[in-house]
């Protein structure tokens, strides 16, 4: 008798350093193709603080990057992975000095980290959110908040994936615009009336199909979707494939924009850290969804990070 053998299992590790956030995420890829997550971290790490304004990373937001880089390469190197990757997005992208940030990661913690476009961010997040939806979604428009850009991502079954980016992040718009603590009617005013434009000019050439599925992902629509279940912890089944109104984040938002960030902090469901862009979060999504037409939104738990390893995975 012939012994039965089965496939060795295959372990990636992927990390997303975002404007806002760093993620990492290590997993295993199933026999069905997806993943299953051995180990998963998050920090808010502000790597695009002052980009908007100064154009550079800053040396302290620079070294708390690496500072978590090399401690996630020691916990990578445990799970003894087939492969690994790190990517960065907006912050990156638009840092005069960002060869200076790269040389410094790939020395102190061995990493070669590859800078993804706006469009690329949008492909890879779409994997991610493909691997997690509810049977039976076919036509799918996404939108993925970031600290320094938002991107939308229409995907349909059979046709080419359509990605569109804009500027316009929770961090970017905070240090733009939303000045005041809390933020005043005009900047407010101000902030809605830049996202409708970059919004509506993004969207432009996309083709509207009834019956597609409006789907958010990112750290800006899980807080908002924690929030209105009011969790303690952050629970990502509860999270996942919740469904968020435009009446709710409309509560949330004024909610958010009467409270001084000192008043938001340890509000239930709130990520300590995110106090200071949340309400920029709100009115980008509040003015998206309004804009769009769009009266509710699927929450993916799933994205980014998710998309890097199954990019990866696929490479292979």
């Amino acid at each position: 008798m012939i012994p039965e053998t089965t496939a060795p299992t295959r372990i990636f590790a992927g990390i997303d350093i975002g404007t806002l956030t760093c993620r990492l995420l290590i997993a295993e890829l199933t026999s069905a193709g997806g993943l299953r997550e051995l180990r998963s971290d998050r920090r808010i790490l502000r790597l695009g603080q002052g980009v908007d304004r100064e154009r550079v990373l800053r040396p302290d937001a620079m070294a708390r990057v690496v500072a978590t880089l090399k401690e996630w390469r020691q916990v990578i190197d445990g799970y003894h992975v087939d492969a690994a990757t790190a990517v960065a997005t907006s912050a990156v992208r638009d840092a005069g000095n960002r060869d200076e940030f790269l040389g410094l990661v790939q020395r102190e913690a061995g990493f070669q980290v590859e800078i993804i476009s706006g469009e690329e961010e949008a492909r890879r997040t779409m994997l991610g959110i493909r691997s997690g939806l509810p049977s039976g979604v076919t036509d799918l428009l996404a939108l993925d908040i970031g600290g320094g850009s938002t991107e939308f991502i229409l995907d349909r079954p059979g046709q080419a994936t359509l990605a569109r980016s804009i500027d316009i992040g929770v961090v970017r718009l905070s240090e733009r615009i939303l000045h005041s603590d809390p933020p005043t009617p005009d900047e407010v005013q101000e902030a809605r009336d830049w996202v409708r434009r970059e919004t509506t000019a993004a969207i432009a050439a996309m083709p509207r199909s009834p019956g597609v599925m409006f789907v958010g992902t990112a750290g800006t629509i899980t807080a908002l979707a924690a929030m209105v279940q009011q969790l303690p912890a952050y629970e990502p089944a509860r999270i996942h494939n919740y469904t968020l109104t435009l009446n709710m984040v409309k509560q949330l938002e004024l909610q958010l924009l009467s409270c001084s960030k000192a008043q938001r902090e340890g509000l239930p469901g709130l990520e300590r850290g995110r106090e200071d862009v949340i309400a920029a979060g709100a009115v980008i999504l509040r003015t998206v969804m309004e804009t769009l037409g769009m009266s509710s939104l699927l929450v993916s738990d799933l994205g980014l990070r998710e998309g890097v390893l199954i990019h990866l995975a696929g490479g292979r």
